[in-house]
């Protein structure tokens, strides 16, 4: 179930790479601005993105578009895998559907079908780990990396488990909903309320009205999850990244710790991490303003940086 037209996005388009086609909009504000593309998290649409967000970025130079990722929201949808929860997936045996680098080649043909030569990344949770191996592998398009929420994006298996709260992916993966618009509400709610901050209020109000404006059934269709989440990386470490590069991270992030953004900043040559407090695994409004202010900073350093071949 998808929202009526809105008048701040564009219609929906379509990237392809290969079989897959990728759904994608662009903001109709700040269309002249430095492209920055928004890759999203496990299993969820673009329009979680907080349309505030981006309203801001634009005001801040940026031409701002976003896509579906495999696997979630009007993007394809592969057939079912093995693995039956993104637990197993995570701790079982590697998925075979698609690999990361298929993931980060889709970023790379919704650019191309917008026709930018390059952009700046942001990337949320799982899109943060996308982002970070589109850096890697097709340096060339990338102007800035900003990874927000996520683990680095060459930790796959057990050793992801020093990053992960194991109590609240427990939670997460024993979520269950009717596959109906009230039960997309409800998963909608439940998740935005597990992922939230435990040191500000929850705002289920605010969450349900969400919820009710995007009904988006990947909150919980575990099995799209376990296929995006089981997808292995096998090109370099993140040390070889050499885009300019922000880790953003919320102090009281409950399903990813802290640690996670720490281990990307330490790894990655002249990033810097800021960490966020009262931020959860979310982007709250309350967050909004630090997030454009550091994306901008950072967009304003890679100006000053040498022009890599092809960019």
């Amino acid at each position: 179930m998808y929202p009526a037209s809105n008048p701040l996005w564009s219609p929906v388009r379509w990237a392809e790479n290969g079989a897959v086609r990728l759904a994608f909009d662009s903001l109709t504000e700040g269309t002249g601005g430095e492209p920055l593309l928004l890759a999203t998290g496990l299993g969820v649409n673009r329009l979680w993105v907080p349309d505030g967000l981006c309203r801001m970025l634009a005001a801040q130079g940026f031409a701002v578009a976003r896509y579906d990722q495999r696997d979630g929201g009007e993007s394809t949808h592969l057939p079912p895998a093995p693995a039956r929860s993104p637990i197993s997936a995570l701790f079982g045996k590697r998925e075979t559907a698609y690999t990361a680098e298929d993931m980060a080649d889709d970023a790379v043909a919704v650019m191309s079908a917008l026709g930018w030569r390059s952009a700046h990344l942001l990337g949320v949770s799982l899109g943060g780990a996308v982002a970070q191996r589109v850096a890697l592998r097709h340096p060339d398009r990338v102007r800035t990396l900003t990874s927000m929420a996520a683990v680095p994006g060459d930790t796959s298996g057990l050793r992801t488990m020093r990053y992960i709260r194991m109590r609240t992916l427990a939670k997460f993966a024993r979520l269950r909903f009717p596959d109906t618009p009230e039960g997309d509400v409800a998963a909608g709610i439940a998740v935005s309320r597990l992922l939230a901050s435990p040191h500000r209020s929850f705002d289920e109000p605010a969450a349900r009205e969400a919820a009710e404006r995007n009904a988006d059934r990947g909150m919980h269709d575990q099995q799209a999850q376990s296929r995006q989440i089981g997808a292995q990386w096998h090109g370099p470490p993140i040390s070889a990244i050499a885009r300019p590069t922000l880790v953003l991270h919320g102090e009281d992030d409950p399903l990813i710790k802290p640690s996670a953004g720490r281990a990307i900043a330490s790894r990655i040559r002249d990033s810097r991490l800021v960490l966020l407090p009262q931020v959860g695994h979310e982007i709250p409004d309350c967050a909004w303003h630090r997030v454009v202010t550091e994306i901008s900073r950072l967009a304003t350093v890679s100006h000053q940086l040498p022009i890599q071949p092809g960019s």
